[in-house]
Formats: C-alpha cells, sequence, structure tokens
C-alpha cells in the first residue's frame, strides 16, 4: 500500500483557502449591506448564488458514486476532489437559512395567491421546510458514509470498498429523487403555474457537468506542483475530457428536449415560462448558452488532442463554469423582472460570496487527506504508464 504522507496536498491548498475565504466574506459582507436597501433583491441574488454552489456539491456527491459503481483510472485521479466537494454539504445546509427567511421574497406561493387546494398544501412553508431538511438529511448521510469508508480503506486496504459499492447504486436513486424534488421546490416553484416532467433530470445533468468541469480545473491546478503532477497522464485527461464531453450532449438534449416538448404542444400553462426567457433580451442570454453552453465545448471536446492537453481542457472547464452559472441565472431570474433583461450587481457579488466560502471550505477538507486514495488496490493499476 502507498504511503499517505505522499500524496497529501501542498501549501498551494492553504493558500487557496485563506483568498477564497477573505474574497467570500467580503463579497457577502457588501451583499449584506445592499440587503437593507434592497431586501428583495438581496434575496434573488442569494437564492441564485446558493443553487448554484449547493448544485457544485450534489454533483460531487453524485460522481463519486457513479465511480465506485463503475471503477477505472478516471476515478482514482479525482475521488478526493468529489469526495472534499460533497463535504461541504454541511455548509450549504447551513446557507440554507436565508433562503427560508426570504421565502416571502422569492416565492409567490409564500404570500396569499390564489392556486389548486393540493399545489397549496404541497407548498406549505413548514411542508416545504420538512422537505428541505429531508433532503440535506439524506444528502448529508451518503456524503458522511461514502467520505468515512473512503478514509478507513486507506488505513485498512480495501475493507470499505464493498460497502461504499453497496450504497452507490441505491444512493444514486435516492439522489435522483430527492435532487429532482428539490428543483421542483427551489427552481420550478418560482412559476407555481408551470411544469416540467423533465426538469429534474435537466437539473441532474447540470449539476454533474458543473462538477466534472470543476474537478478537471482543481485537477489541473493541483498538478502543477507535487505531488499529483509525477503521476497525471494525457489519458487521465483524456477520460475526464470525455466524460466532461458526455455531460454537455445529455445537458443539451434535456434543455431541447424540454423546449421542444414544451413548445410543440402550445399549452398556455406551460409556455409563457420560455417566453418570459425570450423577450425583452433574455433570448441573448438563450443564445450564449447555445453557442458556449453546448456549441463550443461540444465541437472543441471532439478533438483528442486538447482532451489530451490538461491547460487547454482546464480553460475549457472554466467557460464552462462559467456558463453553467448563466443557465442556472437564465432558469431563475426571468421570474424576477419577466419580459426585461435585468442583472444587478448583486447577482455577481453573492455567488462570489457564497463560492469564496464554499471554495474555503473544499480546500480545507482537501487538506485532511491524501489527493489519492492510497489504500485503493485499483490505484495501482490506474497509475501504471501509459504506453502507444
Amino acid at each position: 500500500m502507498i504511503e499517505p504522507a505522499t500524496y497529501m496536498p501542498g501549501p498551494e491548498t492553504d493558500r487557496l483557502q485563506s483568498r477564497a475565504l477573505w474574497i467570500g466574506f467580503a463579497a457577502l459582507g457588501v451583499c449584506v449591506a445592499g440587503a437593507f436597501r434592497s431586501p428583495a433583491q438581496f434575496f434573488h441574488s442569494y437564492l441564485f448564488a446558493f443553487l448554484f454552489w449547493t448544485g457544485m456539491a450534489l454533483g460531487c456527491l453524485a460522481m463519486a458514486m457513479l465511480q465506485h459503481l463503475t471503477g477505472g483510472a478516471w476515478g482514482m485521479i479525482i475521488r478526493r476532489l468529489v469526495e472534499s466537494g460533497s463535504r461541504t454539504l454541511p455548509l450549504m445546509a447551513l446557507l440554507f437559512i436565508p433562503v427560508y427567511f426570504g421565502l416571502p421574497w422569492i416565492y409567490p406561493w409564500a404570500r396569499p395567491m390564489d392556486l389548486p387546494r393540493q399545489q397549496l398544501e404541497y407548498l406549505d412553508v413548514h411542508f416545504f421546510l420538512a422537505r428541505a431538511l429531508l433532503y440535506f438529511l439524506i444528502w448529508l448521510t451518503m456524503a458522511y458514509s461514502l467520505s468515512k469508508w473512503s478514509s478507513e480503506q486507506d488505513r485498512h486496504g480495501d475493507r470499505g470498498l464493498r460497502k461504499m459499492r453497496l450504497l452507490s447504486g441505491p444512493g444514486l436513486v435516492l439522489y435522483g429523487l430527492t435532487a429532482t424534488f428539490a428543483a421542483v421546490d427551489w427552481i420550478m416553484s418560482l412559476e407555481p403555474r408551470w411544469y416540467s416532467t423533465i426538469f429534474g433530470l435537466l437539473n441532474i445533468g447540470g449539476q454533474l457537468l458543473s462538477a466534472m468541469a470543476f474537478v478537471i480545473a482543481v485537477l489541473f491546478l493541483l498538478t502543477r506542483s507535487h505531488p499529483l503532477g509525477r503521476v497525471l497522464q494525457p489519458r487521465h485527461m483524456h477520460d475526464l475530457g470525455k466524460l466532461l464531453l458526455a455531460f454537455v450532449m445529455i445537458w443539451a438534449y434535456l434543455a431541447f428536449s424540454q423546449l421542444l416538448i414544451i413548445w410543440s404542444g402550445n399549452l398556455p400553462e406551460e409556455i409563457p415560462w420560455y417566453v418570459h426567457r425570450l423577450e425583452g433580451g433574455w433570448g441573448w442570454v438563450g443564445v450564449l448558452l447555445i453557442l458556449f453552453h453546448f456549441a463550443l465545448p461540444f465541437f472543441l471536446l471532439l478533438s483528442r488532442d486538447l482532451k489530451r492537453t490538461a491547460p487547454a481542457l482546464a480553460l475549457l472547464a472554466v467557460v464552462v463554469i462559467v456558463m453553467r452559472a448563466v443557465d442556472l441565472f437564465w432558469l431563475t431570474a426571468p421570474e424576477f423582472s419577466p419580459g426585461r433583461f435585468h442583472i444587478h450587481w448583486m447577482d455577481i457579488a453573492a455567488p462570489i460570496g457564497v463560492g469564496g466560502i464554499w471554495m474555503a471550505v473544499f480546500a480545507r477538507q482537501l487538506k485532511t487527506r491524501p489527493l489519492l486514495p492510497v489504500g485503493d488496490p485499483q490505484l495501482a493499476q490506474a497509475l501504471k504508464e501509459e504506453y502507444e
């Protein structure tokens, strides 16, 4: 078994944690000051930031479970990154508190509204909170269990391997269900009269894409110095690039399918949701998504050379992360300014603030364990030199 100290993170992780924390607190502090002048705008921007970074953490959790089920060298390289990302979920549970206090400013159903009785019962504030607590309880339990067994594997070899695989199968099912209901509660209910049966899957596809792009970017930063720089090979980046391409295609397929079904149905309950996102300047945001969220990554990732070149792949991953934020903004913001494109400075500061704190917690979690699962029996094969 490889000595764990060999792959412990270097001082660059400490610098990332410190800088991210200061940036996060500064940006959130400015937003809190702005909340006294415009509380509605603060909660609108904060919801966007909360959804983006919670989705990143959930995508990391799903990627960890997917790797345990499928195996492969790609998973050995990024396992500790996605485990650290999933361990930020306690932070996101804590950061849900402002969303709860901002319900009257965020969701129309939290104020008196004419809706069917069954819908009003489901969108009851106390029931909404109970569901959110249930989601986080399930996510935290899975993240804690996988991380605990993975840590035990470092010390005792393959003892935790079977338990991680046994949890990952039903865990992915639970993730799919809870992430779907959370998307309905936190995003779809911004327009309570609108519905889409594919929206949960679209949200899940976006979370997986966000997580994959994030770990590619962070992996590149970590490999610029010891220890991962010694073991990362072009084939590892090639595998991650192929997965990134797959998730880009999945997101695009689900997004286009939802648009095609709703537009062809031409139902008055469904069409206005898209009309709000195609009028008053919002349509140009949709064009940006087509070009830079799908077309550019899709055609560039067809290149084998790009997927095997770490700097180029990492740069493209950063573009994908930015476009994931744009996509989520396009899903949420038009409900607060329908028919008129509007972006407030807090829409930028809030994601930076929450993201800074999220990155600081991520870096802190990353420092607690080796950057590779040194006790996994498949690690040696995953690090085996490539010969062409």
